[in-house]
């Protein structure tokens, strides 16, 4: 090996550094903050605030995303890296110092911008630093590092919470973002055509960041704060559809569109697309109401509640490293349709459940899914890099981290819509429960809660829980067959740009 080539290779690793690091830090934000909501409320009060400290993070994530995945193909990976990373940390470091609930959530919306910047780009400098050949088992590591986070997210965020302070989930942030930026900074030399002008399409990031944030607040808020039939939710979705509408109309007579529509000519785009929002909407359906089924209907504790959902963690592990060697040989067809059969399998199994079912098979299902979630979403984004070139990489690969954004934020609200429809038909059926509320079934999933109901009551009120998780379980085996069979589109080779090269010529 010559000393350019060895130089070349440690430049790599330093850069591969970097983007772990900031990889890590954006996926752990979904998890480690769960287990400060209790403290964070003991702080501030704000109990109906708690969860818009994850949907602020989620929402301008999710908005943010593919407007800096179309800045990055203008300007290049490295500048919106850096700003990208700045912000998170800014936002990290003014979550820590945050004075009330509604400063909390505000900081939480600008780490969310960051992280919106941070995660495509990384993706995509993979795409751009890495060979097909490399690209694969590299994407297989980063794609790791979503179920690590998953898995020790609420042991780190419990840690601080009870050995620390709060704060700390958010501070610890800082040191590691700027050892990531510096790693960057230092030995990532992006080289790229010069252009003598560019043109922002200002007009239609204005029109999908309103659209899509009205479209997302809507999803959010639906059932839970307002409802679904309320002056503020009906204007949320008419001025959702109005400014989408527009979207389109601006993006296919734009010179630089935002989000360019032809990339949904590819036909890898287009179905890996449709495949990553119903396994997100799966993925969020799983990790929501899961929990619930172990600690509602099987009484087990919070504790062992989480812990139940860490085979599905070791189980992307494995999918990610396995999926992303197997694409080179078998290519995407089959190696997504494997990852989809494990969904297929791992929903089916929690269909077939009841209330009886022992502990561990619980845990085996739960594995099921998450070798399918590793196999596939490793694919779909080597799909997303590896179907198109440079100029439109960023955007590519920003698209694909939106839809499984989209696909969580509607399977959340779907589904969270379902189960309580579910549940409030049951309990009108049941004879003896025409006084019940929401708050007695909340009681179902604290281990004390029945101890001063009646236990005629609190078995009707499991069963009547247990009945509505499986319902869900059918309706999410059901898109989970939807998933496979979508995925049969696919080419079943290499993800390659070359059948398409035409759709990246101005």
């Amino acid at each position: 090996m010559s000393d350019n080539a060895g130089v070349q290779l440690a430049k790599r690793k330093y850069i591969l550094i970097g983007i772990l690091v900031s990889t890590f830090l954006s996926a752990i934000e979904g998890t480690v903050t769960g287990p400060a909501g209790p403290a964070i409320i003991g702080s501030f009060g704000g109990m109906k605030l708690l969860s818009w400290i994850f949907t602020a993070f989620l929402l301008t994530m999710a908005v943010s995303t593919p407007i800096f995945g179309k800045v990055s193909d203008l300007y290049g990976r490295k500048p919106v890296f850096q700003i990208g990373s700045l912000l998170f940390v800014l936002g990290s470091l003014l979550c820590s110092f945050s004075q009330n609930m509604e400063q909390l959530i505000l900081f939480r919306a600008i780490q969310g911008i960051g992280a919106g910047a941070i995660v495509p780009v990384t993706f995509t400098i993979i795409g751009d630093v890495y060979r097909i050949e490399e690209r694969a088992k590299i994407q297989g590591l980063i794609s790791s590092v979503w179920g690590i986070s998953s898995l020790i997210g609420p042991l780190v965020g419990g840690y601080f919470v009870d050995y620390l302070n709060w704060r700390w989930i958010f501070g610890f942030n800082v040191p590691f973002g700027i050892v990531s930026m510096w790693l960057i900074a230092r030995y990532f030399h992006e080289s790229r055509d010069k252009r003598e002008k560019v043109s922002v399409d200002v007009a239609g990031a204005a029109a999908f960041t309103v659209g899509m944030t009205a479209l997302l607040f809507a999803l959010a808020t639906g059932g839970q704060y307002f409802s679904w039939s309320s002056p503020l939710l009906i204007g949320c979705f008419v001025l959702a559809a109005v400014l989408l509408v527009a979207f389109v109309w601006i993006e296919n007579r734009a010179a630089e569109p935002m989000l360019p529509l032809k990339l949904f000519r590819i036909r890898d785009i287009s179905v890996s697309t449709v495949a990553s929002i119903l396994t997100s909407a799966l993925l969020i359906g799983l990790t929501t109401y899961t929990p619930l089924w172990i600690q509602g209907v099987m009484g087990k504790n919070a504790t062992l509640s989480g812990l139940t959902m860490a085979p599905m963690s070791i189980g992307w592990l494995f999918g990610s490293v396995f999926g992303s060697r197997l694409i080179l040989t078998a290519g995407s067809r089959k190696t997504s349709a494997i990852g989809l059969a494990g969904i297929v399998i791992g929903a089916a199994g929690l269909a077939w459940m009841n209330g009886q079912t022992p502990h561990y098979v619980l845990l085996i299902f739960t594995f099921i899914y998450g070798l399918g979630f590793g196999y596939s979403t490793t694919v779909f984004t080597i799909i997303a890099q590896s179907s198109v070139g440079y100029s439109l990489r960023g955007a590519s690969t920003a698209l694909n981290t939106f839809v499984r954004s989209l696909g969580q934020t509607v399977g959340v609200a779907v589904f969270g819509t379902f189960i309580n429809l579910s549940m409030a038909s049951r309990i009108a059926s049941q004879p003896g429960l025409e006084h019940v509320g929401q708050e007695d079934v909340n009681r179902l999933l604290t281990p004390e809660g029945g101890a001063d109901m009646p236990q005629e009551i609190w078995n009707q009120l499991k069963h009547v829980l247990e009945g509505s998780l499986h319902s869900l379980y059918i309706v999410m085996g059901v898109i989970a067959v939807i998933s496979l069979i979508s995925v049969l589109a696919l080419r079943n080779t290499v993800p390659s740009p070359e059948e398409d090269a035409e759709t990246e010529k101005a």
